[in-house]
């Protein structure tokens, strides 16, 4: 059991790995995990390779998604007997997308000092040469595998007026763009990167019709980062407009609901009155 306050703990940190190429490790993540008593890796193979490379002699234990919740704490009990850790990801900054998220949690709950090395991020690295707007993003990850819930989930995110970060693997990017046609529509802006970093990288962006085509046209190598452009004005606008009128039009007259969901949204009355008319049935 743990206690409820630690005293003379040890410490977590949170360190980021290359992405790729192995020379955008920094001085102080290796640094890190040089003086680190245990570096806690997502695959250890991976990981120990990256550690053999820079000369690291650390000892490995595996984190993983399917053990974290049963090894945190026994690791935080250790940290709080004084103990230095490393977490670290198979590549990239841990936690996004990656486990790591109970353990910090756990972690920072009984008084352990958790500390970011901070350095390559497959997002931002994506976002900063795709060429389109961050401001805001949405970053999502990776979608469900399963082409139903894969399309409802973006479904619900396609009235979101923020550019759209995905990851995805190379066996299902392709089945993954004709879904994003599908629900959010061929001409909406798009770009993907893949290889970051690497001999091979690509950044491309254009229409989703586009890239799909690009991808029919050569092999999906290396893991992907999608980026989908936000919903246009008009269509954010018209998804306020209908959501306002679900509110009203079961408790108001339908002239009236339309009046005052206009007012809210600034939408036009006709269009609001069209709308309403729509969503009763055609029942005035």
């Amino acid at each position: 059991m743990l206690p409820d306050m630690l005293h003379d703990s040890g410490q977590l940190w949170v360190v980021a790995t290359p992405i790729g190429n192995l020379q955008d490790f920094s001085p102080r993540a290796v640094d890190t995990l040089r003086q680190a008593d245990t570096v806690l890796a997502e695959d250890t193979r991976i990981t120990r390779r990256l550690l053999d490379a820079h000369g690291i002699s650390t000892r490995l234990e595996s984190v993983h998604e399917h053990n974290e919740t049963r090894v945190s704490e026994t690791i935080v009990e250790r940290l709080a007997g004084g103990a230095r850790m490393a977490l670290v990801s198979d590549a990239g900054t841990p936690l996004l997308s990656d486990p790591g998220y109970r353990l910090v949690r756990l972690a920072q709950e009984h008084g352990v000092p958790v500390r970011v090395v901070p350095g390559p991020s497959a997002v931002t690295a994506a976002l900063s040469v795709a060429g389109m707007s961050t401001r805001p993003f949405w970053f999502e990850g990776f979608l469900p595998a399963k082409g139903e819930a894969r399309r409802q989930r973006l479904a619900e995110l396609g009235d979101l007026r923020a550019t759209l970060v995905f990851f995805e693997a190379p066996h299902r990017v392709r089945e993954c763009l004709h879904d994003m046609i599908e629900v959010l529509g061929a001409t909406r802006e798009a770009a993907f990167a893949r290889e970051l970093s690497k001999r091979h990288e690509e950044v491309r962006r254009d229409s989703l019709e586009a890239l799909a085509r690009r991808l029919e046209e050569q092999p999906a190598r290396g893991e992907f980062v999608l980026m989908v452009g936000g919903a246009p004005a008009v269509v954010a606008k018209d998804a306020e407009l209908a959501r306002v009128l679900r509110c009203l039009v079961d408790v108001l007259p339908t002239r009236q609901a339309a009046a005052v969901a206009a007012e809210i949204t600034g939408a036009k009355r006709n269009e609001a009155y069209a709308m309403a008319l729509e969503l009763r049935g055609g029942d005035s």
